[in-house]
Parts: C-alpha cells; sequence; structure tokens
C-alpha cells in the first residue's frame, strides 16, 4: 500500500549510501592523499568491487584522478587516484587602505599563487573594482579565469553589521561603505563573496591549521597598525549582536584618552589602540631611542638590543617590559571575562617581539588575571588572514562539491 513518501527520501536508500560513502571516501583522499583502491576499501569498511564502482563514479564525476601506482612496493602495482585539484578554486583576499594580499587555492587547499597589490594612494575606487583588479592578477598568474573560481573570502578591517550589511568599525577603509555591499561586490566580481573580519579570520586560520586546533574556548590578539581580538568559544566565532565582538582596539584603557563614540573618530585612535597600536608602539620606541622606521623594525630592534647582552644599554629591556605591560593590561579586562583556554599573539609587532616579547606578556598577565590561560607565538608563515579566508571558502566549496556530484 502507497504511504505517500519518497523512497529516495528514505534512511538507508542506495543512493543515500551512496552519497555518504563518497563523501567518507572524498575526505579519506584529502587528508591522506593518494590511495589505491585496496587501501580505500580498507580504510572504508567497504568491499573491493564497491570501492572500485566508488572511484568510478568520482572518476566521472571529475573529482578523483589517477596519479601513479604503487610500483615499487611489495605485490603487483596499483592504480593510485588522489582528488582532482581542478575540481574547483578559490580565493582569499586581506585588504587595507594600503594594499591587497590575495592567493588563489585548489580544491585540495594547495596555493597556486598569492600576490601582494597595492592600492591607489587617493582613490582606490570602489570595493568591487579593488578587489576585482587583485583578481585579474591573481587568476592570470595562476593560467585561470575568474569564472572559475567558486568562492571569494575577504578579510577586512572593521565587521559586517548583520542588520543591515554595512560594513562597521572601518571607516578609514575607502570604497567600502555602500549599503549593498555584498550584492555590489558579488554582482561586479561575478562570484559567490564572503565578508569577515580580518582579525576573525587569523583566528580561522589557527583554529583550523594553527595552535588552536581541537581547542573549545581561546583568544587571539591581533597588533599591527590596529590592534584586535577574535574570540572562539564554544568552538564557535563570537561575533557579537552587531559583528563589533573583538574590537577591543576602542576598550578603555587607563592611561589612555576616552572615546565617546568610537565610530566618529579617526581609524586607530582612542581606548587601547592608543597604549598598543602600532603607532603608540612605534612611539614609545622613539622615547627609548630604539631604531626602525616601523613598529615592528623597533621592536626587532629592542629584541637585538637585550640578546647583544649590553648591560650599559637597558633601553630595549624597558621598552620590552612597557609594551608587555600594556599589551598584558588589555589581555587581561578580555580574560576576565572570556576565560580562554588559550591566547594566541599575531600580527606583525607580536612576531618582530619573538618569544622574549611572549614571556614578558605571560609574566604580566599572569599579576593581573585570576585565569591562567597558555599565551602563544602564532607559527603561521605568511598572512594569517589570507590563509583563514581560504580555509573559509575551501569549507564551503568543499561541502559543496562533495555532497551535489
Amino acid at each position: 500500500m502507497a504511504t505517500g513518501r519518497s523512497n529516495a527520501s528514505q534512511p538507508g536508500t542506495p543512493r543515500l549510501l551512496r552519497a555518504i560513502n563518497d563523501r567518507a571516501a572524498l575526505e579519506l583522499l584529502l587528508e591522506q592523499g593518494p590511495l589505491s583502491r585496496s587501501q580505500l576499501g580498507t580504510l572504508t569498511g567497504l568491499s573491493k568491487p564497491t570501492a572500485s564502482q566508488l572511484l568510478t563514479r568520482l572518476e566521472s564525476a571529475g573529482l578523483v584522478v589517477p596519479v601513479g601506482t604503487t610500483a615499487g612496493r611489495p605485490g603487483p602495482g596499483a592504480q593510485l587516484y588522489e582528488i582532482n585539484p581542478r575540481a574547483a578554486y578559490v580565493a582569499g583576499l586581506d585588504v587595507s587602505p594600503e594594499r591587497v594580499r590575495v592567493s588563489i587555492a585548489d580544491i585540495t587547499g594547495r596555493v597556486v599563487t598569492e600576490h601582494r597589490l597595492p592600492q591607489h594612494e587617493d582613490d582606490p575606487g570602489p570595493a568591487g573594482e579593488q578587489v576585482g583588479r587583485a583578481l585579474d592578477v591573481a587568476t592570470t598568474a595562476a593560467g585561470l579565469d575568474r569564472s572559475e573560481l567558486r568562492a571569494v573570502v575577504i578579510g577586512t578591517p572593521g565587521a559586517l553589521d548583520p542588520a543591515t550589511d554595512e560594513l562597521r568599525y572601518a571607516a578609514h577603509l575607502p570604497g567600502w561603505h555602500s549599503p549593498r555591499l555584498l550584492e555590489e561586490l558579488t554582482a561586479e566580481l561575478g562570484v559567490p563573496v564572503a565578508l569577515e573580519n580580518d582579525v576573525n579570520l587569523a583566528a580561522v586560520a589557527e583554529q583550523r591549521v594553527g595552535l588552536a586546533r581541537g581547542l573549545q574556548d581561546f583568544v587571539l590578539l591581533w597588533v599591527e597598525a590596529g590592534i584586535g581580538a577574535a574570540l572562539v568559544l564554544g568552538g564557535r566565532m563570537h561575533r557579537g549582536h552587531t559583528g563589533g565582538a573583538g574590537e577591543i582596539g576602542y576598550m578603555p584603557m587607563p592611561g589612555a584618552p576616552l572615546i565617546k563614540n568610537p565610530e566618529l573618530e579617526t581609524a586607530n585612535s582612542g581606548g587601547f589602540q592608543e597604549l598598543a597600536g602600532a603607532p603608540a608602539v612605534l612611539e614609545l620606541a622613539r622615547e627609548h631611542g630604539l631604531d626602525g622606521d616601523t613598529a615592528q623594525a623597533a621592536v626587532a630592534d629592542a629584541v637585538r638590543r637585550v640578546e647583544a647582552g649590553d648591560t650599559a644599554d637597558a633601553s630595549g629591556a624597558v621598552f620590552l617590559r612597557t609594551l608587555a605591560e600594556r599589551l598584558a593590561t588589555g589581555l587581561a579586562a578580555v580574560v576576565a571575562v572570556v576565560d580562554p583556554e588559550l591566547i594566541v599573539l599575531s600580527g606583525a609587532v607580536p612576531r618582530a617581539g619573538g618569544e622574549r616579547l611572549r614571556a614578558l606578556v605571560q609574566e604580566e598577565l599572569s599579576g593581573l588575571a585570576v585565569p591562567r590561560p597558555r599565551l602563544l607565538q602564532s607559527e603561521l608563515s605568511g598572512s594569517p588572514v589570507v590563509i583563514g579566508a581560504l580555509q573559509t571558502a575551501l569549507a564551503t566549496v568543499r561541502e559543496q562539491v562533495f555532497s551535489t556530484h
């Protein structure tokens, strides 16, 4: 007797089981690299005939390709298969007023090209034009057409307000304040676009491929021209009601001027930013007679002086201690509220300070906060923002490609 239900929607149907097995096989090939039919059957628990049918199906869909054999190992050589890298491409960007960083990766996560392009000084143009220029350079270098990109993820200062889709907390980023920003970006680029706070993307990079893998609660402190934080709570990024969680550059701090309306202030002014952002770090360095035209160069000079062991010149040590106190004071407020398992220091300034600055911040923080989270220096090479953007895009595209073939 008919029930009115479609068999295709029932759990355990052949179609559903094939989809589950295909997805499991693709994930294994992604994680472990080339595998033979026999190896894939062993890892998935499928019989050799079923594993063979699965690989034939995936090869026909363009998702896997044969690549070499097991020749050289005991027994007859067996055909090996891997994820087809040309099955999909994604792009990740990091946009600031001064430059655009862009990378393109294939579906396996291999970066095929990366570039750093300066912004036009006077008028970089609308956001779509800025991103379009960068993508054109990158896709041309990779031998691709822009239409081959399945997703583009862009990191910027500030964050999209989920209620209005307008970019907030980034008044210093020209061309990015249209009320139809995402819609215009997607139309201009002809590719699905996602926009995320740059510091949040740096935290995604740590969560996926960095020091925070497997952790449920951690904070990333970013110190470059601006200072900000990303909060991961219960394994999920905490963005806040308006997307402004982590905008700690505006956080009131002892010894810093109060900001009555942060969104009307000039970029990188007031609060924590006045004490520990790059301009403040450079000013502090000059007070101590350190060399360097940038904050990171001055921090590196301080570290060199300390490591040189010149007892007659304490300027480097005093500077690093003062900077560590400032960073720890801001972190203490965050730790008191969030109580994370880990704090990751990231950005050009902590990178320049290395282990010496990290240890000083850890020491100072231990005296200011009751919770005692671990504090580590990011070990990622390259741009953490771009890495996070690529990881975000890859997760989206793999879900689409692996589930709909």
